[in-house]
């Protein structure tokens, strides 16, 4: 976490319903991976970690958004739960990439200093963000997150070091890694995004108003309201 900050951390862009808050350096997490679950669960779990941190709404700081790439529903719950309560409160509202959060738990876990996220995307695709190890640690990005159909990376050759690759996307499309193997070193288990590593990443001079929040979808046509699609 880059300040001693009271913050709340949201992500349901992935099968993940992951949150978390910190008071100075104590973080309580609550991390369930149950599909299609999200709208159930999200508002009990920021209930019970806002509780057992002693924080009441109104103390935080900001709120920490998993912003995706993900799923287009999850995001969406994600995004609406946060705006709402930041609004309520009167809060600023700090994204975080989904990703990222992923590659920064690969990195405190291992060795690595390549690693390649990839989440399912459906359609063939996957969300795909690199990055290497920055200077604290701390995933660095090598390009834009993107949607990758199943070929060979370009953005993957031409490094001294293999990738260790992580996220579910490679589990759900494993011929992309057959395609992409001579780059690829190790596979880490670490398949979703959990809330801690957000607050990890947040930055609170990044901190933006609730209505600016735009969720990363990539995929514009899938965004795009019905009305718009048929104009």
């Amino acid at each position: 976490m880059r300040c001693n900050a009271k913050l709340l951390a949201i992500d349901t862009s992935s099968v993940a319903c992951t949150v978390a808050a910190s008071n100075g350096d104590a973080v309580v997490e609550r991390h369930v991976e149950q599909p299609r679950e999200h709208t159930r669960l999200l508002m009990p779990m920021i209930r019970e970690v806002l509780n057992e941190s002693e924080i009441a709404l109104t103390d935080l700081d900001a709120i920490v958004l998993g912003n995706g790439p993900g799923s287009f529903i999850g995001m969406r719950i994600a995004a609406s739960v946060s705006q709402g309560l930041a609004h309520g409160a009167g809060l600023k509202i700090i994204p975080v990439s989904s990703l990222a959060a992923v590659a920064a738990e690969v990195l405190d876990a291992s060795d690595a200093e390549l690693v390649a996220v990839a989440q399912d995307a459906h359609m063939n695709e996957v969300y795909l963000g690199l990055y290497s190890r920055g200077e604290d640690n701390l995933p660095q990005p090598i390009t834009n997150e993107y949607l990758q159909g199943q070929s060979v990376i370009e953005s993957l050759s031409g490094r001294d070091q293999a990738f260790t690759i992580a996220g579910q996307g490679w589990q759900r499309y494993p011929e992309l890694a057959i395609i992409n193997a001579q780059w690829i070193g190790e596979q880490s288990e670490v398949f979703y995004p959990r809330a801690a590593w957000l607050l990890t990443l947040s930055d609170i001079a990044t901190a933006i108003e609730p209505r600016d929040i735009q969720p990363a979808y990539l995929r514009q046509k899938v965004a795009e309201l019905p009305r718009m699609r048929a104009s």
